[in-house]
């Protein structure tokens, strides 16, 4: 049977910065920031903490939840994240070390933003399948407020820390199913971090990018899955902000009451976005089809497919 994923473990840092608070100090309103961004508070780690350590909170939740013992037997992990511990060595071995894994348990990065976790999906499981690995882990965590401009109004009203752990076996809720990618390496620059400099992100760029792109993208993985719009339980979107989610549904005459808007109180978590989605339906028998839909840094999207197992 083919490696799926079997259940998700979260952590979104308890201390919250209210953007309400600072809506005169960026130049905008109470109102724009509830309507328009839809995000009224961003996470926001401890000042010492690393994305090895969001890992470690995130694999401690999956522990809580009893799918892990200790001392764990784990395979694989893998760790997707653009803002690792150092550039220098992967954050995956870091991570490997905080959990006191095994020599023989192999680990990697991917580098790759809010596209990623659907990417790292199909990199994990192919990898686990070909080495005949039983259990799994991939790790997202991009601990943005490390590299944001407070007075940047872009970026430090959008972004919030978190991190997840997503656990990958033979004997899963979901399967993975096939996706449809698309990058725009030529317009890289409009979400970029420069030696020296602090993440630079051009909003309106972004978002012509995902309006052109993301709903031939979702439609071409619906036709790769061979099911139709209607079949779909959740479009599971990347938590750009409300502006975004709200154009995309409008766009695509999306049933609204299927695409959930939850990042309210958190931000925009770039890799962790959709996992932490996940998590709150991943036991409702009642969601069959799952649409993940990941798009921005690169520019890039990936569009993927879940369907719920049937168990005896």
């Amino acid at each position: 049977m083919s490696i799926g994923i079997k259940a998700i473990g979260t952590f979104i840092p308890p201390r919250r910065v209210d953007n309400r608070a600072k809506s005169e100090k960026h130049g905008t309103t109470v109102k724009f920031i509830e309507e328009k961004i839809g995000i009224t508070s961003v996470s926001r780690k401890e000042k010492h903490e690393k994305a090895s350590d969001l890992c470690v909170h995130a694999f401690q939740d999956l522990m809580a939840q009893g799918w892990i013992s200790e001392p764990p037997a784990i395979d694989f992990i893998c760790v997707c994240t653009q803002t690792g511990d150092y550039r220098i060595p992967h954050t995956s071995a870091i991570v490997h070390e905080k959990l006191g894994l095994l020599y023989g348990c192999p680990n990697f990065d991917i580098s790759l933003g809010c596209s990623g976790y659907v990417y790292s999906l199909l990199a994990a499981k192919g990898f686990m399948q070909v080495n005949g690995l039983k259990t799994g882990i991939l790790f997202t965590a991009d601990p943005y407020s490390e590299i944001i401009d407070p007075d940047d109004k872009n970026t430090d009203l959008l972004f919030g820390d978190a991190a997840t752990a997503t656990l990958l076996m033979p004997d899963a809720v979901f399967d993975i199913g096939r996706a449809v990618f698309g990058t725009a390496g030529a317009h890289h620059r409009s979400l970029i971090k420069s030696k020296g400099e602090p993440l630079f992100m051009d909003g309106r760029h972004i978002f012509e990018f995902v309006m052109r792109h993301v709903p031939g993208n979702i439609a071409d993985c619906l036709a790769q899955n061979d099911i139709n719009k209607e079949e779909v339980d959740l479009y599971i979107l990347h938590q750009a902000s409300k502006f975004v989610v709200d154009n995309i549904v409008k766009t695509m005459k999306l049933d609204k009451h299927k695409v959930p808007f939850l990042i309210e109180s958190y931000g925009n978590t770039v890799s962790s976005s959709i996992p932490l989605i996940i998590k709150h339906y991943l036991n409702d028998v009642k969601y069959r089809n799952l649409l993940l839909c990941g798009f921005g840094t690169g520019l890039s999207i990936g569009t993927m497919v879940l369907k719920r197992r049937n168990h005896e």
